[in-house]
C-alpha cells in the first residue's frame, strides 16, 4: 500500500520561512482536512450506527491506538462522562504502553500485536461491545492485532485511519478512511491526520450520545456540574426550559443535580 501520510511534504525549506509564512502554509493544509472527512461520511455513518445499536443493548465503545492516535482516543473517551453524564466505563480509551504513554512515549509499545487484546481483556470485553482502532498510517501492529482478535471473538470492529487500503482497515468491519495526504512536516501525523481523527471522534461519540438520548434539543442536559461555569450554564438551561427566575432555577438545579432531572421535576410537580 502507498502510505500518503509518510510522503514528502508539499513544502520545503521550512526553516527559511517567516513565522507568518509557516502559519499560512499550515493553515492552507489544515483547510483540506474537513473536505477529506466529508468524503468519509458514509463510512462514519455505518460505524456510528453499529456503535449506537450495540450501546443501546448494553455494549460499550472501546478505542485502541498508539501515540497521538491513542491519546486522541483517550481524550474522546474521557470527555464523554462530563459532557453527556454517562458512566466512565461506557466509552474507554486504551493506549499502547498504558497510561504512562499519554504523557511520555513508550518505546516499541505499538509494535506488540498481542498486547491490545490483553489490555481489552482487563475490561471483560464481550460480544456486546465495539472496538475502534485508531491509526494514522493504518499499519500499527498493536491496532491490527487488537482488531483481528476482536473479530475472532465476534466483537464488532471499526477503525479511523488516514490512508486508503491499509492493513488496519482490512481488519475492521466498519472502516473509516480519511485520506489526508502528506503532512506539512513530513510524517508528523499529529498535524492533519490527528486533526482528521479528532473530527471523526467528535462526530462519532456525539452522534451516538444524541441517539442514546443524552442531548435534548441542542443542550447537554446530562452534563456533570463540575465547575462554576457549568453550574451557571445549567442554571440558564433550567431558566429557559421552565421560565423560572435565576435564583429559583439555581436552587432547583442544586437540589436535583442535573438539568434533565431539575426540569423533569418542575414539569411533573
Amino acid at each position: 500500500m502507498e502510505i500518503n501520510t509518510e510522503k514528502d511534504s508539499n513544502y520545503n525549506g521550512l526553516e527559511n520561512m517567516s513565522v507568518l509564512e509557516l502559519l499560512q502554509n499550515i493553515n492552507n493544509e489544515d483547510k483540506t482536512v474537513a473536505f477529506a472527512v466529508e468524503k468519509a461520511l458514509p463510512q462514519i455513518e455505518k460505524l456510528a450506527t453499529i456503535v449506537t445499536d450495540r450501546m443501546r443493548n448494553g455494549g460499550r465503545l472501546f478505542y485502541i491506538g498508539a501515540g497521538t492516535s491513542g491519546r486522541l482516543g483517550v481524550v474522546d473517551a474521557s470527555e464523554c462522562p462530563p459532557t453527556f453524564g454517562v458512566p466512565f466505563d461506557w466509552v474507554v480509551g486504551i493506549i499502547a504502553g498504558g497510561d504512562t504513554a499519554i504523557r511520555k512515549a513508550v518505546e516499541f509499545a505499538e509494535d506488540n500485536r498481542e498486547q491490545a487484546w490483553r489490555d481489552l481483556q482487563v475490561f471483560d470485553i464481550n460480544e456486546k461491545d465495539v472496538v475502534v482502532g485508531i491509526a494514522a498510517s493504518g499499519t500499527t501492529p498493536y491496532v491490527i492485532g487488537g482488531l483481528k482478535t476482536a473479530n475472532e471473538h465476534n466483537i464488532a470492529t471499526g477503525c479511523i485511519v488516514c490512508n486508503a487500503g491499509s492493513p488496519v482497515a482490512a481488519e475492521a468491519q466498519f472502516p473509516v478512511e480519511v485520506v489526508t495526504g502528506p503532512e506539512f512536516v513530513t510524517g508528523s501525523t499529529r498535524m492533519k491526520a490527528g486533526t482528521a481523527q479528532k473530527l471523526v471522534l467528535n462526530m462519532l461519540s456525539t452522534s451516538v450520545m444524541i441517539q442514546l438520548g443524552r442531548v435534548k434539543g441542542n443542550k447537554m442536559v446530562d452534563m456533570q456540574l463540575s465547575n462554576n461555569k457549568l453550574v451557571h450554564r445549567g442554571t440558564r438551561m433550567v431558566m429557559t426550559e421552565t421560565g423560572l427566575p435565576e435564583n429559583e432555577a439555581a436552587e432547583l438545579l442544586k437540589q436535583y443535580g442535573s438539568v434533565r432531572k431539575a426540569v423533569d421535576a418542575y414539569n411533573n410537580k
